[in-house]
């Protein structure tokens, strides 16, 4: 099988596998968030509906103990005025004027009134209409207002000619019956009923026993027209009830009986206006379900993905060091066998460039200084040198390549090497305006170290700080020392770093220069060298004064040799 097919074999795998994970990980992650948006979404409707229903419910009981506690006060109002005047006063049209101007002060919106004897003549009338020597037997309200006392009639023509109700108070005078009456003023009592309808399409009206309007309602009727809400469809003292009306809609009724009449009030609404809310709720839901579920799918399918190329990174970096390790073996025998054949070489070396020793001596004796060829001869034995010692740097840079050569301590100048850093990287600094300001010891001392690394670290400080500043700015570089440590420290006035990413600049990747700028690996490289000289590394940074990196290089004193 070649390795093509190998690698496509190796490829299909990996597609099924990432296909396989993707349609598991969103079937686990979007059946369940599809249940709970479901079930949510239905118990807010419900939620949201019943509170509907409660608020018109309570609209409509609040407004009808509003209506009762009106029609209340009248009555006790003319109750009053018939207990406090007698027949006699009541039957001159000065007391009465007085009487209706009283009762519109305390309580408002009579619109006439009148006194009835037991007969039904009207002894005495104030208002509007020509009713004074009326007889009002055959008024079916006269009746029960004689037979009850206290009485609130249904809405009705009479004499009048319009649709008005009548508030009939009974007393005993003299052996004779006596009633106050008065009339409501419809417009009044019609605007105070509406003030229970809101919205667009929600009505309020009064229908009584036999389903007759009492109060005009908003839509579709007229007052003493029928009504197409059947009494019996309200029991107890409020209901709420949904259905269909004339043009086909779905609408909440609520109605409310009225204590001591056969008045319902009802309150209607369409709940479509109030979910109105509700289905802005719910769009906002199904949008945030939208853009959640496009979150996860995106997600899953990025971190699958990425998983995966790991994966597939993983496994290739698996096979390339296994080909590594055959290689590093081949590279083992190779090096014993260049140890080996090394160490032949070197003796012969070492034979030759003692016996050229041996002949640099005799030469120097007096009898073949004498010699002609004297020149020649010590000419020949320095070529013979040189080329001993190119072969033995060959041997050596054999063994280089066959084995790992640990570096050695050294001498170390910092004062030097820090020197010859900014030495090299001056040019560049001038080039962007910057300058670079020394404020070196001179008597920083000699120390056992790596002065590679230590000139990696400076002039990745110095490199870092002249990219902070950008241009037309200013580097600063001290060093100094203490007993223990020599302390290195580059400061710019370049951008500061915010004290919440102080603590990561020193992570592998982190960066807070422009993207493309930076790896993120300079600060890092710097620290890894730090450390691994035992010394450490801080930065401090302040808002629109400096960013300053400290090095501490610990002071260890080369041996005496």
């Amino acid at each position: 099988m070649t390795s093509s097919s190998i690698s496509a074999k190796t490829d299909a795998v990996y597609d099924t596998l990432q296909r396989r994970m993707i349609f598991i990980t969103l079937l686990v992650s979007l059946l369940p968030l599809l249940a709970l948006l479901t079930a949510v979404h239905y118990h807010f409707i419900r939620v949201y509906q019943n509170k509907i229903e409660e608020q018109i419910a309570y609209r409509a009981n609040a407004h009808a103990e509003a209506m009762e506690q009106f029609l209340k006060e009248r009555s006790l109002i003319l109750g009053a005025m018939a207990d406090i005047y007698s027949l006699q006063e009541m039957t001159g049209e000065d007391t009465l004027a007085k009487i209706f101007d009283i009762i519109n002060r305390r309580g408002g919106g009579f619109a006439d009134i009148g006194i009835v004897d037991e007969s039904g003549q009207i002894l005495s009338y104030i208002g509007n209409y020509e009713l004074k020597g009326l007889n009002l037997i055959k008024q079916s309200w006269f009746a029960k207002a004689l037979r009850h006392g206290e009485y609130v009639s249904d809405v009705f023509m009479g004499y009048r000619q319009i649709p008005h109700f009548i508030v009939a108070i009974r007393r005993h005078e003299n052996g004779k019956n006596r009633i106050l009456m008065a009339t409501l003023d419809p417009d009044m009592f019609g605007r105070f009923v509406r003030s229970a309808q809101v919205g667009k399409t929600g009505d309020a009206y009064i229908i009584n026993s036999e389903s007759i309007f009492q109060t005009r309602p908003r839509f579709d009727g007229e007052i003493l027209s029928e009504s197409d809400m059947a009494p019996n469809l309200f029991g107890g003292r409020t209901t709420v009830i949904e259905r269909k009306n004339r043009h086909g809609n779905t609408l909440l009724y609520a109605g409310t009986r009225l204590k001591d009449h056969g008045w319902i009030l009802i309150v209607s609404q369409n709940p479509a206006e109030e979910m109105g809310g509700a289905f802005g709720i719910r769009s906002l839901w199904l949008g945030v379900a939208l853009a959640v579920s496009i979150g996860i799918v995106l997600i899953t399918v990025f971190v699958i993905r990425f998983s995966i190329r790991r994966l597939r990174a993983s496994d290739a970096q698996m096979s390339e060091f296994n080909a590594r390790l055959v290689q590093a073996d081949k590279l083992g025998a190779l090096g014993k066998m260049a140890a080996g054949v090394a160490h032949e070489i070197n003796n012969p070396l070492a034979v030759i460039l003692q016996m050229t020793g041996w002949m640099r001596d005799l030469l120097e004796e007096e009898e073949f200084k004498g010699s002609a060829n004297f020149e020649e001869y010590r000419a020949s034995l320095r070529k013979i040198e040189r080329h001993v010692e190119r072969s033995r740097k060959i041997v050596h840079d054999l063994l280089g390549y066959t084995r790992r050569m640990e570096p050695r301590a050294e001498d170390v100048d910092v004062s030097k090497t820090l020197n010859q850093t900014i030495s090299l990287l001056k040019n560049y600094a001038l080039s962007n305006n910057i300058e670079i300001q020394t404020e070196i010891s001179s008597d920083l001392p000699i120390i056992s170290s790596d002065s590679a690394q230590l000139q990696q670290i400076f002039l990745n400080l110095i490199s870092n700080a002249i990219d902070a500043v950008g241009k037309n700015g200013m580097v600063q570089v001290s060093a100094s020392h203490s007993d223990d440590y020599i302390h290195i420290q580059v400061k710019d006035n370049g951008p500061y770093i915010p004290k919440d990413q102080q603590g990561n600049v020193f992570d592998p990747f982190f960066t807070v220069k422009e993207s493309g700028r930076g790896s993120g690996l300079g600060l890092w490289v710097i620290y890894d060298t730090v450390r691994k000289i035992r010394g450490t590394v801080n930065v401090e940074s302040h808002v629109g004064q400096y960013t300053a990196f400290t090095v501490n290089i610990p002071i260890i004193i080369p041996e005496k040799k």
